[in-house]
């Protein structure tokens, strides 16, 4: 099942550009909103997967809106990818990924614009994996994990490495959370339809950058989920970028780098696409 917020509205996504509104069809049971339906998150994909809707309507990319609208927490996983960490130089760990905070006022639509600063030149790209928890979770096993899961959708880490690598500390956190730096979507797709080699790609004006699979993750996503609720409480709509595969703009010789006038382009196989363009601001 795919869940997508269209025009501020939670809905079930039938097929390309048709759907049927949750609130409506369920006569105020659930929705209207994302964020309603993640507290009774069980309950409504119990409901949903039975029901038949009563009327359709046809949507356009352009007015899908956010699948997490007011996520209580935001993390990102970091060189959970072999070949990621290896082309930056940096050593991947094995017993504990490096895990940093995303801010909610860097969330995107899937579909937009993906506005610079002219002083910003060194944009970088990152297509990932990103995970919405369904239920609270504490200390959960990785055997339990992916229980605690509502769905995956794409997510396009955007990063200022000039930022990132300025100074004697990294700053991880704030290079990837300027406004628009954390685009997801274009849905939520419940686990049951998402492939377990699922293809990750990244193209920027129609040049692949990035190509990956989903099993070459260093810590899956069960062990990230057991790994963050070991530490901190996850709540129902939390969003976990789960790292990136090589092919980023700076590790390549020569460095590459995002210009007014790309188009980037993230999907995964099974969930969908993003697309932002940028532009000067």
């Amino acid at each position: 099942m795919k869940v997508a917020t269209i025009n501020d509205h939670a809905c079930v996504v039938v097929s390309a550009g048709c759907a049927w509104r949750i609130a409506a069809e369920s006569g105020g049971q659930f929705g209207p909103r994302m964020a309603d339906l993640f507290p009774h998150w069980a309950a409504f994909c119990h409901w949903a997967s039975h029901h038949q809707p009563t009327e359709t309507f046809s949507f356009s990319d352009e007015e899908l809106g956010l699948i997490s609208p007011q996520p209580a927490q935001i993390f990102a996983v970091g060189l959970n990818y072999y070949e990621h960490a290896r082309e930056t130089g940096l050593q991947s760990e094995k017993s504990f990924p490096p895990v940093f905070p995303k801010w909610a006022s860097s969330l995107a639509n899937p579909v937009g614009k993906l506005a610079v600063p002219a002083q910003r030149s060194h944009i970088d790209w990152e297509v990932e994996l990103v995970v919405a928890i369904g239920r609270e979770a504490r200390q959960v096993s990785r055997e339990a994990a992916l229980d605690y899961v509502a769905g995956y959708s794409v997510g396009q880490d955007f990063s200022d490495r000039k930022v990132q690598f300025a100074g004697q500390s990294a700053q991880w956190g704030l290079a990837k959370s300027f406004n628009g730096f954390s685009p997801v979507g274009p849905w939520l797709v419940t686990p049951d339809e998402l492939p377990s080699r699922a293809a990750l790609t990244c193209t920027v004006d129609g040049v692949v950058k990035q190509s990956g699979t989903l099993d070459e993750m260093i810590f899956s996503v069960a062990d990230i989920i057991a790994i963050l609720s070991d530490a901190v409480t996850l709540m129902p709509g939390d969003l976990i970028f789960t790292g990136t595969p090589s092919g980023v703009g700076f590790a390549r010789q020569p460095a590459e780098y995002l210009q007014p006038g790309s188009t980037v382009v993230s999907s995964i196989t099974g969930i969908g696409e993003l697309r932002q363009r940028v532009v000067a601001r």
